[in-house]
């Protein structure tokens, strides 16, 4: 029986996940389909101050309850990117590279993403200083000064987020005030660690390796002003914030859209096409908060829950099975269903070694999790502790663990220069290049749990093309994929240049929380992650998908 869903949505943001709880609760069968993490944007908010009942919350605890609440309603994930879609018949058709998708209803919530300026140096300092997300790159400058150029809400808050880090935060705001909640704008003007400066525009950034040195205009007066980084700094921060752009470009041509580039529909959330509905900010609206974005998704699903029934009932299709409701007891029953399996990390909680345990359930091939402990460093006993815990999740996991110094030829072997680290050994006991200078909780987590995957289980999805590629691979090449354990695009590049490792004996790949290592940091400039270090010379700054990686090392 072919299988078609009655609703997919694209994008797993609060809009996508508003969608999913209020369609999978009316027994649709629903999947969301998403490219990143699950949460979008909002992951990267550090506070919220006005999401009702969420009084003491922050974006991803959100967005994690959110995901949480839609998987109770049986709405299930999928981790790919959309790459074409054909709305013409009744059944939708979306492409992705783990395979064709097929629905009667489709929900795009693809948001929007941070837009550039355009100032001059934006993009030659990227990485070097100009930066776009507080909670992926703040800690880069701590004790060092920061610009915040905006005077919308997330401006206001990145500029508080940022006096946790920075000695300054001046904020440049074009506008003559700040354009947010005046309760967020006061609180900005009143903090000690933060100037303002209105009716002013960024015109340049200039400097050696990093950003020394800018150039303002005043918009009103037109005078020119300068600002230099201060005597003993490295160099300074400058962090945009001035809106969003609508992620819509693969929708051109086949919806309507208007001059922004943003999606048309109506108070129901339609489009011009039947049966494709638009939610968050993906649509022309004059409030983009988490508020309206779940309001859309719950409206978008109840339309979209009375086109699937009325399309059933003109095409004769027989009701399927509904999806039945997960008890919620009996999840928490299963959670702690875990045997004899001894618990050493803080990282796992229970419900998270249950999900990790039918993950690692699925491996095919033994896989080796070899760790060298330097004892003088918390985070390698840390590693250590979960090394040991994820071993014992799965029967077709190994542990070994060294202290340093222990043995010489397994430290040469997995060419152990640094900790904490962990490397993985295939069923033969070869190490594939696989490895983890870090602990890999936070996002990273994921990255850990999938190179186990894709080196002793079926492993993810892989076009054939792209694999040939990554098999073409002739010369000794050395990934290193500099990440914060906070940000949230850095797994898919962790993901993918250790897949290319994996295919090929003649790359390695090591994930570098660059937090444990200051003397990385400096020596390449690393002010922003992602960051991919190529043979220990060139450094390319931002997300990067697998073919762009195969490209930057061919």
């Amino acid at each position: 029986m072919e299988n078609i869903y009655d609703l997919v949505i694209i994008g797993g943001g609060p809009a996508g996940l508003s969608t999913g709880i209020y369609s999978g609760r009316a027994k649709l069968k629903t999947l969301i389909i998403e490219k990143e993490d699950i949460g979008g944007q909002v992951n990267k908010t550090y506070d919220i101050y006005n999401y009702p009942g969420a009084r003491n919350s922050n974006g991803p605890k959100l967005m994690e309850e959110m995901k949480d609440q839609a998987t109770d309603y049986g709405v299930g994930f999928m981790s790919a990117e959309v790459t074409e879609v054909n709305f013409k018949e009744d059944v939708k058709v979306l492409k992705t590279e783990k395979g064709d998708i097929k629905a009667r209803a489709v929900v795009i919530a693809t948001g929007a993403s941070p837009r550039k300026l355009g100032f001059k140096g934006e993009g030659e300092f990227t990485g070097r200083g100009v930066a776009y997300c507080s909670t992926c790159d703040g800690q880069f400058f701590e004790g060092l000064e920061v610009l915040v150029i905006g005077a919308g809400f997330a401006a206001a808050e990145e500029a508080m987020f940022l006096t946790k880090y920075a000695t300054k935060v001046t904020v440049i705001a074009r506008e003559p005030e700040f354009t947010c909640a005046k309760s967020i704008a006061d609180k900005v003007l009143a903090h000690p660690k933060v100037e303002v400066k209105f009716n002013t525009e960024l015109l340049e950034v200039t400097g050696e390796e990093l950003v020394n040195h800018a150039k303002f205009i005043n918009n009103v007066t037109k005078e020119e002003s300068e600002y230099n980084v201060k005597f003993g700094d490295a160099g300074f921060g400058v962090f945009v914030f001035v809106g969003y752009e609508p992620q819509s470009k693969l929708f051109r041509g086949v919806l309507e859209l208007d001059r922004a580039g943003y999606i048309i529909t109506n108070e129901n959330m339609e489009t011009n096409v039947p049966g494709v509905y638009v939610a968050g900010d993906l649509r022309p609206k004059q409030l983009r908060q988490i508020v309206t974005a779940v309001s859309d998704g719950a409206i978008a699903a109840t339309t979209a829950e009375r086109y699937v029934i009325e399309l059933k009932e003109r095409l004769g299709i027989k009701e399927e099975e509904p999806i039945k409701e997960i008890n919620n007891d009996k999840k928490e029953e299963n959670a702690k269903d875990l045997g004899k399996i001894e618990k050493r990390s803080k990282l796992l909680n229970d419900a998270l070694r249950t999900q990790l345990k039918g993950v690692l359930d699925r491996l095919i091939d033994e896989v080796t999790l070899v760790s060298i402990v330097d004892e003088s460093l918390p985070k390698s006993i840390e590693l250590r502790d979960l090394v040991l815990d994820i071993a014992d999740l799965g029967d077709k996991v190994k542990a070994e663990i060294y202290t340093k110094g222990q043995n010489l030829d397994i430290e040469k072997k997995i060419n152990s220069d640094k900790y904490p680290i962990v490397a993985l050994l295939d069923k033969d006991n070869n190490y594939r290049g696989v490895k983890f200078h870090g602990v890999p909780g936070g996002h990273e987590l994921n990255s850990f749990i999938l190179a186990i995957y894709n080196l002793g289980g079926p492993g993810q999805q892989v076009d054939n093309d792209i694999l040939s590629d990554m098999k073409k691979i002739n010369n000794k090449t050395n990934i290193k994929v500099c990440v914060a354990l906070s940000c949230h695009l850095c797994p898919d590049v962790v993901v993918s240049s250790q897949r290319i490792a994996i295919e090929n004996e003649n790359v390695e790949a090591e994930m570098i929380d660059v937090s444990n290592f200051k003397e990385l940091k400096d020596e390449y400039k690393i002010m922003s992650v992602p960051a991919i270090i190529v043979n220990d010379d060139k450094v390319y700054f931002g997300a990067k998908k697998v073919k762009e990686i195969l490209e930057i090392i061919a």
